[in-house]
């Protein structure tokens, strides 16, 4: 796609413009308040297939939707048409919302959007929200850092690389003083324990797999580190689904968490 007629001589009034929405980890509740703000306002909201069926319920019945949602091995639309869409929308005038799963800035490819955007002379504005990590977390009584048990968190994504392999610094990552955030790792939980272990990074490390987080349906799944790919496949967990790996995965039962609503446990 050419960007021949979107030059720089208009003013900032005048731009088109595209926001960059997180919409937090599922549940409405966790929305931030600029977030629906802008999904009740908008002319046009562009969302992935993580955007659930409570939020999409918020944007006002006139307001045109397009869903371009992804998901393992199936795509509405590939992310360079996603991107000449997002273009295609623009307009100065016009409110386009992109409405995106979790934090659009974290495994969400807001930064591919915003800059490919920009090469159209297209400005955007990032809202945050919730990531799954926090989210997921807070759900299911983890605490991703604790005094004298995880001094720091790490965010991963268990997605492979075009050549099936995990693009990962297994010795950095077997840490027994950090949290491990696993996105999209359920279908590679496997290869994910055995480098972690393989690094040096004790087999009976606490895991917990929190499946569709903040939602009615979550389940907070727990095992150790050995037995991840055996549990995934016993539990017949589905994604949406993230992977807490640590030792803070064990603390969740020394509090006195209030159950997520609709939420079960194993």
């Amino acid at each position: 796609m050419s960007n021949g007629g979107l030059g720089g001589s208009m003013t900032n009034d005048m731009r088109p413009l595209v926001h960059l929405v997180g919409a937090g980890p599922g549940d409405p509740d966790l929305l931030t308040v600029k977030a629906l703000r802008l999904i009740q306002s908008a002319d046009v909201v562009v969302y992935d297939r993580l955007v659930g069926e409570g939020i999409l319920d918020l944007i006002p019945a006139g307001t045109a939707r397009i869903s371009v949602g992804k998901e393992k091995g199936r795509h509405l639309l590939p992310q360079d048409q996603i991107n000449d869409l997002l273009v295609s929308l623009a307009r100065p005038g016009r409110r386009v919302v992109r409405l995106k799963g979790g934090d659009p800035y974290i495994f969400g490819r807001g930064g591919e959007e915003a800059m490919y955007l920009a090469a159209y002379g297209i400005a955007t504005e990032v809202v945050p929200g919730i990531t799954a990590a926090a989210g997921c977390a807070a759900a299911s009584g983890i605490p991703l850092t604790h005094r004298e048990v995880a001094r720091s968190v790490r965010l991963v994504t268990g997605h492979l690389r075009d050549d099936q392999s995990l693009d990962l610094d297994w010795q950095s990552l077997a840490d027994p003083a950090c949290t491990l955030v696993v996105y999209m790792g359920v279908g590679t939980a496997g290869p994910l324990a055995e480098g972690l272990i393989a690094a040096g990074l004790d087999p009976a490390t606490p895991v917990a797999v929190v499946e569709k987080g903040t939602t009615a349906s979550q389940r907070v799944l727990r095992g150790v580190l050995a037995e991840l790919e055996a549990d995934v496949a016993r539990w017949r967990v589905e994604p949406p689904a993230l992977l807490i790996i640590g030792k803070v995965v064990a603390l969740a039962a020394e509090q006195e968490v209030a159950e997520w609503v609709g939420a079960a446990e194993a």
